[in-house]
C-alpha cells in the first residue's frame, strides 16, 4: 500500500508540474486551452473552469494540456475549410511563443528536481572543507591538525569540496602530504602521513583506504544549500546526458532502460533506504523526464520544437499532414519502446 501511494506521488510530481508548465506558458501567451488533465484513460473527476476543462483520469501515468490549434492546422488549412482564423490558437502564435510553451514542461521538471535536491541538501546537510573532529592518536593528531581548520590545499592542489580531500588521500599511497589550512585567519602548512585503515561502508562491508583521521563539519546553511542543490542537479543532468548518449551509441544496452513498472520497483526499494533516497529518486526521474522530452525526436516536445524552428528559418509552415504523420509514427515507436521496457521491467522483477 505504501509503495502504491509513493509511486502515485512520484508520478504526480513528474507529470503534474510538466503539464502545468505547458498550461501556464500557454495562458501567458494567450493560447486557448481546451483541457488540462492529470492521468490517462477514463475521467474520474472533472470541472469546467472558464474555457478549460480540468480533469483527473484513472491511470496516473500521463497527462496532457490540450491547446486549440496544436494539431498542426495552419491559417491556410482554416481558410480551406471555411473556418474563421482563431488568433488564440497555438499554431497562430509567434515561433518564440510556441517554443516557450513547448519547453515550459521540461523547464518545470528541472525546477522540481532542483527544489527537491535543495531541500534534501538543506535538511541532511552537506560537507564543508572545515575539520570538525580529529581522531585521537591518528596521523592528523600527531601532525597537530585541529578542529576548526579549513583545508585550502593538499600538496598544492586547491581544495573546494570535501570529496576532493577523500579522493587525494585514497591516491596518496601513504606518502607524506602537505596540508595548507586556514587557522584563525592565518595560513598554516602541516605535513601529514596517511595510513591504511579499514573503514565500514554503507552496506556493512569493510573497505581498506588511506586516511589521516579527520572528519568534516556538515553545514545546513539554506543559501548554500540552494547553491549545492543547483550543483547537484547540474551534475546529475550531466550523468544522465552521458547515459543517453551511451544508449544511442550502443555503449549501454537498452535492456538497462526502465518503464513505469521499473519505477514502481525502485520506489519499493527506496522504502528500505529511507525518505531521502526516495526524494533523490524523485528528483532524478523528474530530471530524466525533462531531458528525454527535449530530445529532437517525433512526438516529443523537442521534436515539435524542431518543426517550429524549421518553419521559423524557412518562412514556410510545415504541412499539417506531414507533421501529423511524423508525430504519429513517433507515438507508435514510443509505445513500442514502452512495451519493450515494460517487458524488461517484468523480467527483472521476476528474475
Amino acid at each position: 500500500m505504501i509503495t502504491a501511494i509513493l509511486a502515485i506521488l512520484l508520478f504526480f510530481v513528474m507529470i503534474f508540474p510538466h503539464e502545468l508548465g505547458h498550461y501556464i506558458a500557454a495562458k501567458k501567451c494567450d493560447v486557448e486551452v481546451k483541457e488540462f488533465a492529470f492521468g490517462m484513460g477514463p475521467v474520474i473527476w472533472k470541472r469546467q473552469k472558464g474555457e478549460t476543462l480540468q480533469s483527473i483520469r484513472l491511470f496516473p501515468i500521463g497527462g496532457f494540456c490540450a491547446m486549440e490549434g496544436e494539431d498542426g492546422s495552419t491559417e491556410e488549412d482554416s481558410a480551406a475549410e471555411n473556418k474563421p482564423r482563431n488568433p488564440r490558437a497555438f499554431n497562430n502564435k509567434k515561433p518564440w511563443q510556441k517554443i516557450i510553451i513547448l519547453a515550459a514542461g521540461s523547464a518545470m521538471n528541472v525546477l522540481c528536481a532542483f527544489l527537491i535536491m535543495s531541500l534534501i541538501v538543506g535538511i541532511t546537510g552537506f560537507p564543508t572543507t572545515e575539520v570538525k573532529k580529529v581522531t585521537e592518536g591518528s596521523p592528523a593528531a600527531t601532525a597537530q591538525l585541529q578542529a576548526g581548520d579549513k583545508i585550502l590545499e593538499i600538496d598544492g592542489t586547491p581544495i573546494k569540496e570535501w570529496s576532493e580531500v577523500v579522493s587525494i588521500l585514497q591516491k596518496s599511497q601513504g606518502k607524506t602530504m602537505t596540508f595548507t589550512v586556514e587557522r584563525q585567519k592565518e595560513k598554516v602548512s602541516i605535513s601529514v602521513t596517511p595510513e591504511m585503515r579499514e573503514l565500514t561502508a554503507e552496506d556493512g562491508t569493510l573497505v581498506k583506504s588511506y586516511a589521516v583521521g579527520i572528519s568534516c563539519r556538515v553545514s545546513h546553511n539554506p543559501f548554500k544549500s540552494v547553491v549545492v542543490g543547483a550543483q547537484s542537479t547540474w551534475n546529475m543532468g550531466k550523468v544522465m546526458f552521458t547515459a543517453i548518449k551511451q544508449i544511442f551509441t550502443g555503449q549501454v544496452s537498452t535492456e538497462e532502460l526502465a518503464g513505469p513498472v521499473g519505477v514502481v520497483s525502485m520506489v519499493n526499494q527506496s522504502i528500505d533506504k529511507g525518505v531521502w533516497y526516495y526524494g533523490f529518486l524523485t528528483a532524478m526521474i523528474c530530471l530524466n523526464l525533462a531531458l528525454i522530452n527535449m530530445l529532437p525526436l517525433p512526438a516529443l516536445d523537442g521534436g515539435r520544437i524542431i518543426f517550429v524552428i524549421y518553419s521559423w528559418i524557412t518562412g514556410r509552415p510545415v504541412s499539417a499532414k506531414v507533421e501529423g504523420v511524423v508525430h504519429t509514427v513517433g507515438i507508435v515507436l514510443l509505445m513500442g519502446l514502452m512495451l519493450y521496457v515494460t517487458k524488461n521491467d517484468i523480467v527483472r522483477l521476476l528474475g
